[in-house]
């Protein structure tokens, strides 16, 4: 090969040398320029919301994930909502989104979780994992899933004087977006519950639901004006269930409201099948009330010709349950 030829060649390789690390030294250059920008878009963001009453603190908040990813970490996050009275502290977060797809995030946050209103009502919990994903869109968020493994859940109401705590080896929650309303569906598998200091209230139980919030989109992404509170909020109950097995089913469905003040009132249908499993499940849980259980079961059961299923008609006004519209049947503390 001549001189020349060989001092072409090599001009050529140096020549790509230079195009990659300066295609590197590009590429570097960018993804800090904007993990600096996202982290000053983020916290500008968070601020942003305090003309709402909600103020959100991402502590030794940074982006990392350099070269392919980048997401925020948290070393401890604190929400507070002061219009409805409402406080959340969560463990540290992680997040990450692939370079070339930076809608869609991945996160999950460390245990536990601790959240108060201003009606008395506390909620505490750990978990062995939380994982969710988001979708994000120009304007916030259009949807997100969460997948909790091994949650443990206390739940204080002050002003009812109660206290119980749920545990769930499965919970998987998704929220999407609908117009101007938010769509949600919850999944509890094996859930357990029961009361400060007693056992275990009923058998594992799986429990699903799926409602509409009206007018309430902006709650996934913290553009709604009303803020993290369910008060003043009216939505449909497409489908409660509880499902003890065995064919042991209740579901609930039908229009519901929360006022300002946090009780519900709403219009719901409820659909009982094995009503005699159900009786003997819950007399066991709560032995006091077995003979109003054997009472309701009997009326249950005449409503449909002494079948093992049945249908009925619960109103609900400011937290009072009534069955056919005039039974009083329990009473729902505030949220």
């Amino acid at each position: 090969m001549a001189a020349s030829s060989r001092s072409g060649v090599t001009r050529k390789v140096w020549l790509l040398a230079l195009a990659v690390v300066l295609a590197v030294a590009i590429y570097t250059g960018g993804w800090f320029y904007a993990a600096s920008a996202l982290k000053e878009k983020t916290l500008a963001l968070l601020g942003g919301q305090e003309a709402n009453g909600i103020s959100v603190e991402c502590t030794d908040a940074e982006y990392r994930g350099y070269p392919f990813r980048i997401g925020l970490f948290c070393s401890r996050v604190a929400v507070d909502d002061s219009k409805n009275g409402i406080s959340a502290t969560l463990g540290a977060l992680r997040s990450a989104a692939q370079v070339y797809n930076p809608g869609h995030i991945v996160w999950e946050v460390d245990a536990p979780i601790e959240v108060r209103t201003s009606h008395g009502l506390t909620v505490s919990s750990t978990w062995d994992s939380l994982q969710s994903s988001l979708i994000a869109k120009q304007a916030g968020i259009e949807r997100t899933s969460t997948v909790i493994q091994g949650s443990t859940t206390s739940i204080v109401s002050s002003a009812a004087g109660q206290s119980f705590s749920l545990a769930a080896d499965r919970t998987e929650m998704h929220l999407r977006q609908n117009g101007q309303d938010l769509d949600a569906a919850l999944n509890l598998q094996n859930a357990r519950i029961k009361a400060e200091g007693l056992a275990e209230l009923l058998p594992s139980i799986t429990t699903t639901m799926d409602v509409t919030l009206l007018g309430r989109a902006g709650m996934i992404d913290g553009t709604d004006p009303g803020g993290l509170a369910l008060y003043g909020t009216e939505g449909e109950m497409r489908r409660l269930s509880a499902d003890l097995g065995e064919g042991r089913v209740v579901t609930v469905t039908g229009p519901f409201s929360i006022d300002q003040d946090g009780y519900l009132s709403g219009r719901l249908k409820l659909q009982i099948e094995q009503i005699d499993a159900w009786r003997n499940s819950l007399a066991q849980a709560f032995p006091d009330m077995a003979p109003v259980l054997k009472t309701v079961a009997g009326m249950l059961s005449a409503l449909t010709g002494g079948g093992q299923s049945a249908s009925i008609d619960l109103t609900i006004n400011r937290g009072k349950v009534f069955a056919g519209g005039f039974i009083q049947i329990g009473e729902i503390p505030p949220i």
